[in-house]
């Protein structure tokens, strides 16, 4: 099976991780960036590094775009080289594009445009965090729709020495643990005599309503 290959068009922040992150996990990537000085930082650590404008239609076809499978369109702050980029890299028949929008509006007009998949990474972030906030011990948050969600929280000083069995979450507050994480392993889908340690964590899903009953019962509220 062929290895996917990735384009990256903007090296700010955003640009940068995800070009390092994919270029860690073996895949070829290609950056292209305005700035000579932003190729040159990164070079060493790409497939391919290039001084372009991204915006440029006859630039991006000599670079052979069509030959790759992802675009990542990371440019922020000029919003009319991100919506021209691409609309250029749909031009161009690229397969996948992933756009980063600064603002709703923006996300809008790139979804309008063809952009398989807009993210806004400062949003997206920060409604983790809040949640995180928001839910005190719990570690992890995803929000599975508005009334369900996965999450992972530490034992409850009850629970502690105990089975699955014997915590008995199913009936008690109607959710499932769908794994045990202990400081050497993870266990998916624990069995019912799975014994749960201290420093245990063990990731649920549930209703939202039956989580905040948990995180209740933590602090005596």
């Amino acid at each position: 099976m062929k290895m996917k290959q990735f384009v990256v068009c903007g090296l700010g922040r955003f640009g940068i991780s995800m070009a390092t992150t994919l270029s860690d996990a073996g895949y070829e990537v290609m950056v292209i960036d305005s700035s000579e000085e932003k190729v040159q930082e990164i070079s060493s650590v790409v497939t391919h590094a290039v001084q372009a404008d991204t915006a440029d239609i006859d630039v991006m076809k000599s670079l052979g775009i069509r030959n790759f499978d992802v675009a990542i369109v990371s440019i922020g702050r000029d919003i009319q080289a991100s919506i021209m980029t691409t609309l250029i890299l749909k031009e161009l028949e690229m397969p996948y594009v992933v756009a980063k929008a600064t603002g709703d509006l923006h996300e809008r007009v790139l979804k309008k445009i063809g952009a398989d998949r807009v993210v806004q990474p400062e949003k997206e972030m920060g409604h983790r965090l809040g949640n995180n906030l928001i839910s005190g011990n719990i570690l992890e948050y995803i929000q599975l729709s508005p009334d369900y969600s996965i999450v992972e929280i530490p034992i409850l000083k009850e629970w502690q020495n105990r089975t699955i069995k014997e915590v008995d979450l199913r009936n008690k507050y109607g959710i499932n643990i769908i794994a045990v994480q202990s400081s050497t392993h993870i266990d998916i889908s624990p069995k019912p005599d799975c014994v749960l340690n201290a420093d245990d964590l063990i990731i649920v899903v549930g209703s939202n309503r039956q989580l905040q009953n948990i995180e209740a019962k933590r602090y005596g509220r």
